[in-house]
């Protein structure tokens, strides 16, 4: 009888403080949820986005990108959960230049919706842009010897412009901006004036931190230039064309596999020039990227008997660059270090 006694009164006991905690449980994420009423909701395409919103939003913002790791920005098509996340949203960046292929039509969903759009590189003056073209190795000189070819590869490249593409392709300039440190300071002019339109009482936080950033970016742009200034050699092979703001800031010259859109992949006589060029011009090293698969650059790679580095696009970050706390600022480093060895500094 007393064990039976003892029992229910333990039992009683232990109800009690689970409840106990459960109600404490339940009374922290109240206070979370309250605490974080004032912070502004953002979504984000490509990840320096989300970077520079963290940097100088700080405290006052709950940014994450759309994009899960290691997807591809030129193909990714948002779910109904990732829709209905965004429209509970404040803001939500996107790069534009058509880029994100899903926004037309998110723009109409969300019509009427909390979340307001931005195309962060509207403001860019369209003389700092680059142009859009479809594959980026149509920008290089050709030495006498093989002008012919690459004529006749610009030829094919025109015969295959009537096949399908996506959206971004056909843009007027190059949408990958955010390569670029000087231009990423124009991104992130309009991240900061936004977030100040969302939460004037911040003003002065956010401007701070603004400048912060831009000092980093700034101090970017100095070592691209020092970079580039050692470089034995100012050609660079690459996967898909999303580097030719660093190529044109720098005095640099990208070649790349497929064009603007990673998934636009040459021709069998563009491939061809491709091989040719390479070998005359005694390339070493192809760039990969992170999340692009490209089979022909591989291709190309073995045919040349070059070595393989990988060079960051910084669109979207991978799980290892999560789970190694990668940022914008550490990808780059990383990627003028990648070109160092690609372009045999001094």
């Amino acid at each position: 009888m007393a064990n039976k006694k003892f029992l229910s009164i333990f039992s009683i006991i232990t109800l009690l403080l689970l409840a106990a905690c459960g109600n404490k449980e339940h009374t922290n994420e109240r206070v979370e949820a309250e605490g974080n009423e004032d912070l502004i909701s953002v979504y984000t395409t490509v990840y320096p986005l989300q970077y520079f919103t963290e940097r100088i939003g700080g405290d006052a913002v709950d940014v994450q990108s759309i994009y899960p790791p290691g997807a591809d920005e030129h193909t990714f098509d948002p779910t109904q959960k990732d829709m209905m996340a965004l429209a509970d949203s404040d803001l939500f960046f996107y790069i534009g230049l058509g880029l994100e292929g899903f926004v037309e039509n998110a723009e109409k969903t969300m019509k009427g919706e909390h979340v307001k759009m931005i195309a962060v590189a509207d403001n860019i003056p369209e003389e700092s842009l680059g142009e859009g073209h479809d594959h980026g190795e149509e920008g290089h000189e050709s030495d006498g010897h093989d002008e012919e070819e690459h004529e006749s590869h610009e030829q094919d490249h025109e015969e295959n412009d009537s096949h399908d593409h996506d959206d971004h392709e056909h843009s007027e300039f190059d949408p990958h901006v955010w390569i670029s440190p000087l231009l990423s300071i124009e991104l992130a002019t309009v991240i900061k004036d936004s977030l100040i339109e969302a939460s004037p009482e911040k003003k002065d936080m956010f401007k701070e931190n603004f400048e912060g950033l831009k000092e980093d970016l700034l101090a970017l742009d100095l070592k691209f230039k020092d970079m580039a200034s050692n470089a034995t050699t100012k050609t660079f092979f690459v996967s898909h064309a999303a580097f030719g703001y660093i190529a044109d800031s720098y005095g640099l010259e990208q070649v790349a596999v497929a064009g603007l859109n990673s998934q636009s992949e040459p021709s069998q006589k563009e491939l061809a020039a491709l091989v040719k060029y390479a070998k005359a011009h005694e390339v070493k090293y192809v760039l990969f990227e992170q999340n692009v698969s490209s089979k022909l650059t591989d291709v190309i790679r073995k045919e040349i008997g070059a070595n393989s580095l990988m060079l960051h696009n910084l669109g979207v970050l991978t799980s290892e660059d999560v789970e190694n706390k990668a940022d914008y600022l550490s990808l780059m480093e990383y990627n003028i270090a990648t070109l160092a060895e690609a372009l045999g500094n001094k």
